[in-house]
């Protein structure tokens, strides 16, 4: 670290940052924002990582004009110089600061995350079919959602899912198979059931075949359908537990 105010022309450049402000001083880190996040999100110091995530290792009173902080100040605020102690604590206490095609990046991966959650998981009540995920997502533009770019997909669907519903007839829904494997696909079938949803019953039967309630996201019956029939070649027994259909092999009836 410098003991005086200077500036590093090489980093002249437009960078995702880590601001830390203390005592009326200003610090900041140029770094790489994915590898800064996840850092950020895990909490613990990892002096490695710290390397791969720093654009510099230097600390930086203004990162846009090549401004170093002064030594001082550092020593003032962090009560050390020593710059891996510096930058892990910045990171960890700072606030990111994002470019905005950083920022526009991460909404369009949010945004995208988002209507698979929405396709894997909601109907359309009108048919009890998932809506295709075009629709999902003219959906999202007509009811103009905000996608927040750092806030976890999972935690925004709910909020999403009633804006859309005032365009689109759509909610989320569950159903409940009955599943019969036979021996020859009972053990190898039984990770990729759970991969699906919920097992919530299962039991093995003398004949060594395998029958469980499965719960999964009305959105991807269809698919679990197509799977199971696949893998099994038709030999599997599938029972829905909603609104009285019943599919055995490929074959869908009304009780």
């Amino acid at each position: 670290m410098v003991q005086n105010k200077q500036t590093f022309d090489k980093e002249k450049v437009h960078f995702n940052l880590i601001k830390y402000q203390k005592h009326g001083k200003n610090f900041e880190l140029a770094v790489d924002p994915d590898l800064a996040i996840k850092y950020k999100k895990s909490g613990k110091r990892d002096d490695e990582v710290l390397r791969d995530l720093l654009k510099s290792e230097k600390v930086f009173e203004d990162v846009s004009k090549g401004l170093l902080a002064p030594d001082e100040n550092i020593i003032l605020v962090f009560k050390t110089n020593k710059f891996f102690d510096v930058a892990n604590r910045m990171i960890l206490e700072g606030e990111i600061q994002l470019t905005a095609e950083y920022r526009e990046k991460l909404r369009d991966e949010k945004r995208r995350k988002i209507v698979q959650l929405i396709h894997r998981s909601a109907i359309n009540p009108k048919t009890n079919t998932p809506h295709p995920i075009s629709r999902i997502e003219d959906a999202i533009l007509e009811a103009k959602v905000k996608v927040d770019e750092l806030k976890k997909a999972e935690d925004q669907v709910q909020e999403i899912l009633a804006k859309l519903k005032l365009v689109i007839p759509i909610r989320f829904d569950e159903k409940v198979l009955s599943i019969h494997l036979p021996l020859q696909y009972a053990a190898k079938l039984h990770t990729l059931l759970q991969s699906y949803g919920k097992i919530e019953k299962e039991n093995w039967l003398p004949d060594g075949s395998f029958m469980c309630k499965l719960k999964i996201p009305a959105g991807i019956t269809n698919e679990v359908f197509d799977e199971l029939n696949s893998k099994t070649h038709g030999a599997i027994n599938i029972e829905i537990e909603w609104k009285g259909e019943k599919q055995n092999g490929r074959t869908i009836s009304k009780r």
